[in-house]
Order: C-alpha cells, then structure tokens, then sequence
C-alpha cells in the first residue's frame, strides 16, 4: 500500500502536468492552467468519493495532493518545452498513474462496503474522469470517447481484482497483478491502436 500511495501522488503530478499542457495549448491564463491542472488531477478521485459518500474527498485529508499539483503546473509552465519533449516517458508515468488510481480507487470503495461492481465502475471513474472533465472544460469531446482504449482496460482490470479477490488470493498478489495488467495492456492498446469501433 506505501507503494501504491507514492504511486498515486506521483501519478497526481503527471496528470496536473497533462491538464496544464492541455490548458496552454488552448492559451488559457495562469489561473486557467492551473485549474485544469487541478481538475485532471483530482477530479476523478473527488466525484468517486462524492458519489460512494466519502467525505471529506481524500486530497482534503493530505495536502501532499495539492504540493504534487503545484509541482506539477511549475513543471508545466517554466520547463514545457523540454516536458513536451518527453511526452513518452510521460505516458508511461500517466499509465502508472491510471492503473494505481484504478487499484486505489476500487479498493476505497469496496472498503466502505459498496457492491463489488459499483467498486469496479468506481475504480475506473478515478482513472480517466479527471480527465473527461478537463476535455470538457477546454471544449473538446472527451478523448476516451473517441481515440483512447483506457476506460475498458480499467474496467477489465477492476473485475481480474475483485474475481481474485473472491478466491481468497493474497492481497498483494491481487494488487500487483491487477496493476501490472492494466499497466500492460494501456501500453499494448497504444502501441497497436487498439480502439472500439465507430458507430456509423
């Protein structure tokens, strides 16, 4: 779980940082930027624990989430042409980051006894809303719903863990696997352009 939590926060600062970029790109000013960088970082986590009735939401208990986000927006700012060209070792982290959000996330829920597949779909509502509503927020049609094959491979993570979980497997074994699925096969989706197709 310590493992996990480092993850999280570090996954905290490489989605304040995607939010930012995404924020500059569409020329907003600093305070733009900054919440879009807060809004992707923690708006996935917040509306979880809004909607399972966990409050107050988990950043307003360890203010190591609002250290990481003006990291992160710093980060963004003064160094983002070089962030820009490292867009790949950023992914990486991002995909780190959505697969800890999804163990940590489901693990919360199924911790204050909601129904293992409401916990699933919570799991993946910390992955990727932050990042549903940063799109909406810059006037973008969410990129899950149109290019990125991460929400299914949540959900798909979110049930191997509770299916683990049900056969009595030890709980790092269940966390560590479930992380390492979701982990590789966001990378393999990427690599070979997996994606539903389009409703024509």
């Amino acid at each position: 779980m310590t493992i996990l939590y480092y993850i999280d926060i570090v996954g905290t600062m490489v989605f304040a940082i995607s939010g930012a970029l995404t924020a500059v790109d569409k020329k907003l000013d600093f305070f733009g930027v900054s919440a879009v960088a807060f809004i992707t970082a923690l708006g996935g986590g917040t509306l979880r624990d809004v909607l399972i009735g966990s409050t107050p939401v988990g950043w307003m208990n360890d203010l190591t989430y609002l250290l990481m986000i003006v990291i992160g927006i710093t980060i963004s700012v003064i160094f983002r042409k070089i962030v820009q060209k490292l867009r790949r070792t950023f992914f990486l982290f991002d995909t780190v980051g959505i697969a800890a959000f999804t163990v940590l996330g489901l693990q919360k829920a199924l911790l204050i006894g909601i129904h293992p597949i409401i916990a699933v779909m919570m799991g993946m509502v910390s992955a990727v809303f932050g990042g549903v509503i940063r799109d909406i927020v810059c006037n973008e049609i969410p990129l899950i719903f149109r290019k990125e094959l991460y929400a299914l491979i949540c959900l798909a993570g979110g049930i191997l863990y509770v299916i683990m979980e049900s056969y009595s497997i030890a709980p790092m074994v269940v966390i560590l696997t479930t992380f390492t699925f979701i982990a590789i096969i966001r990378v393999l989706a990427v690599r070979f352009h997996w994606k539903l197709p389009d409703i024509k």
